[in-house]
């Protein structure tokens, strides 16, 4: 008789679940990356994962999990490369024209690494319902408190302008995601670094330094 411990179910169960959701993640990326969110059903998502339709509503719900989980996995990259960018050896250094630089290259560089997560992030995530609006929406605030607190170092080192940069940021986070889905709309695929020196004189010129012209 074969003694089999309950950890050894629970392993077995949770790894069964691991790979169902990573075969959901991966047929969503397909599907809503080459075709669209709107375009791909619900089976059709199952059926290209290779799991039935109860996986899906007991893992995410609905497709529209699938999306915001996406949206995350590859935000949350886009963030972290940007973290480490700031935190890079002679960084402190830089003038901030330099430093802007050098965040969005590892911004765009991340999140545009494949043209269907560029096109799940900033496309395919518009206008979709409420709840994925909302989710979106707090990954701006994210990216608002984040970028507000480099434009206040800025000023202390006088290179920008002593004012309240939480509004300015907000606006410039929001031209900026508009920006990426015009880009992941376009049939010839821009550049990373055309793409990150368009990012760097827009937040420049927004944050009012001497370094946008």
């Amino acid at each position: 008789m074969v003694d089999v411990s309950v950890d050894q179910v629970t392993g077995t169960v949770d790894k069964a679940r691991t790979r169902a959701r990573e075969r959901l993640l991966g047929a969503g990326l397909e599907l809503f990356g080459v075709y669209g969110f709107a375009q791909t059903s619900e089976r059709a998502l199952c059926e290209t994962a290779g799991v039935p339709e109860e996986v899906l509503r007991e893992e995410f719900g609905s497709r529209e999990g699938v999306l915001t989980a996406l949206h995350n996995q590859v935000t949350t990259n886009g963030l972290r490369a940007a973290e480490r960018a700031l935190l890079s050896e002679g960084m402190d250094d830089c003038p901030m024209a330099e430093r802007f630089r050098r965040l969005f290259d590892a911004y765009v560089s991340a999140v545009t690494r494949d043209l269907r997560e560029a096109r799940v992030t900033f496309v395919e995530v518009l206008g979709v319902s409420p709840a994925v609006d909302e989710h979106c929406k707090r990954w701006r605030d994210l990216w608002a408190d984040f970028l507000t607190g480099e434009a206040e170092r800025a000023a202390v080192r006088g290179e920008a302008e002593e004012r309240d940069h939480r509004v300015v940021v907000m606006v410039m986070v929001g031209t900026v995601h508009e920006l990426m889905a015009h880009h992941a709309r376009r049939p010839r695929r821009a550049r990373p670094e055309e793409v990150s020196a368009e990012l760097t004189q827009l937040g420049l010129a927004m944050l009012g330094t001497e370094s946008a012209g």
